[in-house]
């Protein structure tokens, strides 16, 4: 790819970017409702004062004017992005951006597991259901894509929970570690981690896995009858040889790209997941924020779900050009 190319695709992603937190902002704003109004409520009643007085008060706390001209606020916005402040929540009374760090690892652990998991099983039914088209293995797992395509993953997350957890407590209901584990690069706390994520990276990987497997079964049909497979049948050359080093190779560059596109979706479709087991990721946070009227987490949020999906539309561009030569990336 040339560098001209390369430095227009960034600036078309910067411009997205810089439309896509515009409208963002514009819309939260215009969301009916006034946190400020409830949280007076509630500090007038508990301190014995006037809501006036509660109410600039709360205003005080959390550094927010709904008064203030909206204009004012966006461009006081902005000039925080700029400098890398995104602000203070309203409700957690800490930086945005601490409670994205904070949280952004448990998100991007759970979803890079369960992504990987189910591409590379539904990648190897797909195969196997392309090449072996009238064993059992194809209605079976076709008809498997089918109710789990028909299944969010917020449901699934239910069932898992009322099955594996709250009837057998085969798993944790919520949280992502042990209380009694020290946080920490220690075994313990590791292995605490990873048996909390099991019922969330359950709940992604078994509602995607059949979404790649039909996609890499339709692929891998269109690439069965090109020549080039013909004339190592021809040869004589292995089954197995052939439809790993001949098909797989070829009918998967499609469903590359898709991945990275289908992380950026899973990312900003975190939420209900993560809120059926509180587990502690950026879909947890944004769920409060919206729950709470946290305008301004609910901002830094949004901007860092715009960035994750540009960012991965940027990559799946990169990795499709650069895995087959003959697509190239116009200008």
């Amino acid at each position: 790819m040339r560098i001209q190319v390369l430095v227009k695709r960034v600036i078309i992603a910067l411009i997205t970017i810089f439309f896509a937190i515009t409208f963002t902002f514009t819309l939260i704003h215009m969301m009916p409702g006034d946190a400020i109004k409830q949280w007076a409520v509630e500090l007038a009643q508990s301190r014995g004062i006037t809501y006036q007085q509660a109410y600039e008060q709360v205003k005080l706390m959390i550094n927010y004017d709904p008064n203030e001209p909206l204009n004012k606020q966006y461009i006081r916005y902005m000039v925080g992005i700029l400098k890398g402040n995104l602000g203070e929540s309203m409700v957690y009374h800490m930086p945005v951006s601490k409670i994205i760090f904070g949280a952004l690892p448990w998100t991007l652990f759970v979803l890079s597991i369960s992504l990987l998991l189910s591409f590379f099983i539904g990648v190897w039914l797909g195969i196997n259901m392309a090449w072996r088209r009238k064993s059992l293995l194809d209605p079976v797992v076709s008809f498997y894509a089918v109710i789990t395509n028909a299944i969010p993953d917020y449901i699934m997350a239910l069932l898992l929970l009322i099955l594996l957890a709250i009837n057998t407590n085969i798993f944790p209901q919520r949280g992502a570690y042990s209380p009694y584990v020290q946080p920490g690069f220690n075994l313990a706390f590791i292995l605490s981690a990873l048996y909390y994520a099991v019922l969330p990276i359950l709940s992604y990987t078994l509602t995607q896995l059949g979404s790649w497997a039909l996609s890499m079964r339709g692929s891998a049909i269109s690439v069965i009858g090109e020549d080039y497979v013909n004339a190592a049948k021809a040869r004589g050359i292995p089954h197995n040889q052939i439809m790993h080093n001949y098909i797989q190779r070829n009918a998967i560059l499609p469903l590359v790209t898709s991945l990275a596109i289908s992380f950026a979706m899973m990312f900003g479709g975190s939420t209900l997941v993560e809120n059926t087991f509180g587990y502690p990721g950026i879909g947890y946070f944004f769920g409060q924020a919206v729950s709470r009227r946290d305008y301004i987490l609910m901002q830094g949020l949004f901007l860092l779900t715009t960035i994750t999906v540009i960012v991965a539309n940027f990559i799946a561009d990169l990795l499709y050009s650069s895995l087959d030569p003959r697509i190239k990336i116009e200008e």
